[in-house]
């Protein structure tokens, strides 16, 4: 693919369109643009790739109110979607993150939506991921700063008691996100499912909610 094929990614004018869209349509189970953006990275670099007519029914539950509506959301979800294949492609990844309102007034970033959504991608593939997962402890490793994370916003429970982290750790593990996103990258392009492994969930078998949050998006 030339430079000149390459899909351009959303300007953030286009992130503000599609964040206010989504939130506008937020039931209390559906995820935000940080959520999106984890949910599709987690479809990218995993087992397989998935089909819009896979991930759109876990991103649009309602109706567009036109034609003109529909053409316009969906075209920024498929340039959102091309636009982290671009980016993991090219060692340039970087999460949508929430911002939230700190204690002492400012804002902090948060990935606990980018996390949740990043879950719901590892559950459209969940038999090839909790097959390779439960036998190669690499996969586990290149994951950890996204796990750590994801106990630390309360997207994953363990049954393993952790402290709080701090300030700095958090940021640590944020920073480490591109790195671990081209880790599993690699590790599913080396180390292939195999066919019992493409076992895709069961028809009507519901996805398990992420759960609600506030606050705004950073790229």
């Amino acid at each position: 693919m030339s430079e000149s094929d390459w899909p351009a990614s959303l300007s953030d004018i286009e992130l503000e369109e599609l964040d206010q869209y989504l939130r506008a349509h937020a039931g209390e189970d559906h995820l935000l643009l940080d959520g999106v953006h984890g949910f599709l990275t987690s479809l990218t670099i995993g087992p397989s790739p998935a089909t819009p007519d896979e991930w759109l029914p876990e991103v649009l539950h309602e109706p567009f109110v036109d034609i003109e509506e529909g053409e316009r959301i969906l075209t920024l979800l498929a340039r959102l979607n091309d636009s982290v294949m671009l980016e993991i492609e090219t060692g340039a990844y970087e999460p949508i993150l929430g911002e939230i309102d700190s204690d002492e007034g400012g804002t902090t970033f948060t990935s606990r939506g980018w996390c949740e959504g990043f879950s719901r991608g590892i559950d459209l593939r969940a038999a090839a991921w909790e097959s390779r997962l439960g036998q190669d402890s690499d996969l586990m490793q290149y994951l950890g700063p996204i796990i750590a994370l994801s106990i630390e916003d309360d997207v994953f429970e363990s049954d393993a008691e952790f402290a709080p982290m701090t300030e700095e750790e958090y940021d640590e593990c944020l920073a480490r996100i591109p790195e671990a996103i081209d880790a599993v990258a690699e590790y599913w392009r080396q180390n292939p499912a195999n066919d019992e492994e493409h076992v895709r969930r069961k028809e009507g078998e519901p996805p398990r909610p992420p759960r609600r949050r506030g606050g705004r998006w950073v790229h």
